[in-house]
């Protein structure tokens, strides 16, 4: 039998996990009952925003999300006296989306990375006033990981959210139709509850049946994540624009020590025990 949220009144307690200081969620319907829910919110947009702000902020960069790279992307930047994120494919843009192209940003860079998903999701769950927002992937996944575990223990719940993609709404607009689940952000998503279950030593009992599934999905695919990623239809979607160097980027899991926490709209390193 399939019961629609609206059929149940309150039906928030039974999709926000609340028995589960660790938990999962897809996309900005699962953020919205989560965040709602006060938990900490980790973004996982795997290929490729939030592997794009792991790495610029891992090398010192602050990094503002964006959904749009349009004309008020440009006024945004401006007011903020960062540079505006272009590209890939523009040679007169510096920096882009682009994590293979990030590893080279000078520390005190200031950036604006726009993203349909991950920038978006970032956006509404600061505007839901989640306790707080991080930007979580493969590559930061053992430093997100230890991070979530330390608050977890102090009581603090916290919920891991797969950015998946957006199929074009009936008019063919693209990002803005429902959502799709994306295999590399169930991995990224995956690799970070397991890093939080082994860095706290956590029960079964405190992570939700959907963080577990996540995990189990990590753990099954650990042993070759750049093959399960360039196999999946992201993967081969950037691979098509000869951009594999992004898709390996992506896959090289707990290389960056850092945990990018979202203050005054802007990702940013997280100081110890903040």
């Amino acid at each position: 039998m399939v019961v629609h949220a609206g059929a149940v009144a309150g039906a928030d307690v039974f999709t926000n996990q609340r028995e589960y200081p660790l938990r999962f969620g897809w996309g900005g319907e699962d953020l919205a009952v989560l965040a709602r829910a006060g938990c900490v919110l980790v973004v996982v947009d795997v290929l490729r925003f939030s592997t794009a702000v792991s790495v610029a902020v891992a090398r010192g960069a602050r990094v503002w999300p964006y959904r749009w790279r349009d004309a008020s992307a440009r006024g945004f930047a401006v007011e903020h006296g960062a540079a505006l994120a272009g590209s890939r494919d523009d040679p007169s843009s510096r920096w882009s989306l682009s994590p293979a192209r990030l590893t080279a940003i000078p520390a005190g860079t200031r950036l604006v990375l726009t993203s349909p998903n991950g920038a978006t999701l970032s956006a509404r769950a600061q505007e839901l006033g989640a306790a707080a927002v991080i930007a979580g992937c493969l590559r930061n996944a053992a430093a997100v990981g230890g991070w979530l575990a330390e608050r977890i223990s102090a009581g603090q719940a916290v919920a891991v959210i797969a950015a998946g993609e957006r199929w074009p709404d009936p008019s063919g607009t693209p990002h803005l139709g429902p959502l799709r689940p994306a295999v590399e952000d169930l991995l990224g998503a995956g690799g970070i509850i397991a890093r939080t279950v082994d860095a706290g030593g956590l029960p079964t009992s405190a992570v939700s049946p959907e963080a577990r599934a996540a995990m189990a999905a990590f753990r099954a695919a650990v042993g070759d994540l750049p093959g399960e990623l360039m196999a999946s239809a992201s993967g081969q979607e950037l691979r098509a624009r000869g951009w594999d160097d992004d898709v390996l980027c992506a896959a090289h899991a707990d290389t960056d020590d850092v945990v990018p926490i979202l203050r005054d709209g802007a990702y940013e390193r997280s100081a110890a025990g903040s």
